[in-house]
């Protein structure tokens, strides 16, 4: 039995909060239901199944989304991983999302050791024995892969080695210390897993460019990264040091939660439509603003912002600058028309990545019957193929995998009236192989309310 669940998003709390551990608790309980199911085989037969993997797909911890980096002027995620101060600072963060999800962290622990997860034994009769007290625990086997906000543990050298045992020890891992996956070619238990299920899983970051540098590859980092810390996580800190009681109740909290707004690019129409609801006068709106101008303005003179500008192209920077540029001259309402035009223009105004799985290599030569991405943090599951003739056609499928996350998605109907819809989402996928739970291949459940 194999799950898979992405972004998860976990922070330290110096920005929008995690989503709280009563989902780690409902999801232990599933997998103990689903893991009983599992256990019932094709042929009518109850026998405990001796594994579970879970794969944890990227953005699971998540060190970007921390106001701790903005305490030093040197040290920032996409800074030079070998200087010492780099490793010191993510050890830092990474103990302080530790802190701010113990409870959760440590209900998976509890599941890698065998503690929530137990199967009654069966019987002779190949039933299971509900009467005897005894049943039997069921150890998860956790497999951490990376994604673009927790690219930091795929990073090579002692000291990220020592960072990932605190990590591999806190969540009850059973990767080893060296860097965590980004590929499955990278694991060979992961390669194997993936292969006994027939299925391709990866983040899925690698089809964004505001997220990742095809050039550079998942060991640097990237335009997403510098705009998440330098804006995103930036301006409400700002706003609170120059303001702090002038201010109106609840602002600050308000804006921290744009750490949760998708696509990352609507960020300015968040940000003014809290500060329309909130501040009390136009004077205030204003002051605002030019906290904001400011940091658009040095956000896209930062070296690294400068270095990435490719000439004689229009790139991810050109569309930036025009973003930015047109925020800091004009009202936030502006730049509506060109966020939607730079979504159409750096992604082809496309939400889903179902495309891709159609070039996947394992998809074309069907050595992989279904394909989970993640990243987008919107769940679907789409029919790609169906191999050979009725009734013994092997179907190809996608999957995103979705989020588990708190989070205000930009409503499609008309982005420029700013409306976003909140959710509490909570998603996962699970595949089956030698006839478990009945000869079923997958479940994909999705839960969401508001």
């Amino acid at each position: 039995m194999l799950v898979i669940v992405s972004d998860l998003h976990l922070g330290d709390g110096t920005t929008a909060a995690s989503i709280p551990a009563s989902a780690f608790e409902v999801f232990a309980r599933r997998l103990n239901e689903t893991a009983y199911f599992a256990s019932w085989r094709k042929d009518g037969s109850y026998r405990p199944i001796e594994a579970l993997d879970v794969i944890l797909m990227g953005d699971i911890l998540d060190p970007l989304h921390s106001t701790r980096w903005l305490d030093s002027a040197q040290t920032r995620p996409w800074s030079d991983p070998h200087r010492p101060e780099y490793a010191a600072k993510l050890l830092e963060v990474t103990r302080a999302i530790f802190e701010e999800n113990k409870k959760s962290l440590e209900i998976l622990r509890g599941c890698a050791s065998g503690k929530n997860i137990r199967l009654a034994p069966a019987t002779r009769g190949k039933k299971p024995d509900f009467k005897t007290i005894v049943q039997i625990p069921l150890k998860v086997r956790f497999h951490y892969m990376v994604g673009n906000h927790d690219w930091y543990y795929h990073l090579h050298g002692p000291a990220f080695d020592k960072i990932r045992a605190e990590v591999i020890k806190k969540m009850g891992l059973s990767n080893p210390a060296s860097p965590f996956p980004y590929n499955a070619d990278e694991s060979p238990m992961l390669k194997e897993i993936f292969e006994h299920y027939k299925v391709l899983g990866r983040h899925g970051d690698c089809f964004d460019k505001f997220n990742y540098d095809s050039e550079k590859g998942r060991d640097h980092g990237t335009i997403g990264d510098v705009f998440t810390m330098d804006v995103c996580n930036r301006f409400p800190v700002e706003v609170q040091k120059r303001y702090g009681n002038e201010l109106p109740v609840g602002i600050i909290d308000s804006m921290k939660r744009i750490t949760n707004i998708r696509p990352a690019l609507a960020a300015p129409l968040w940000i003014s439509g809290q500060i329309r609801a909130y501040a009390s006068s136009p004077a205030l709106e204003g002051e605002l603003k030019k906290v904001w101008d400011q940091i658009a303005k040095e956000f896209l003179q930062l070296d690294f912002i400068r270095e990435a500008d490719k000439a004689l192209q229009f790139d991810m920077v050109d569309g930036m600058e025009l973003l930015m540029g047109i925020s800091r001259r004009a009202s936030f309402s502006t730049i509506n028309d060109i966020i939607v035009w730079m979504r159409e223009k750096m992604w082809g105004g496309q939400r889903s990545f179902m495309n891709y799985a159609l070039t996947e290599p394992s998809f074309l030569d069907g050595s992989s019957k279904y394909f989970v991405y993640g990243h987008t943090h919107h769940y679907e599951i789409i029919p790609l193929d169906a191999r050979g003739s009725a009734p013994y056609a092997e179907s190809q499928v996608y999957f995103n995998s979705g989020t588990w996350h708190s989070y205000f998605d930009l409503a499609m109907k008309n982005p420029k009236e700013q409306k976003f819809v909140p959710y509490q989402a909570l998603t996962y996928l699970t595949f089956y192989a030698n006839g478990e739970h009945g000869g079923r291949d997958f479940d994909a459940w999705s839960g969401v309310y508001m």
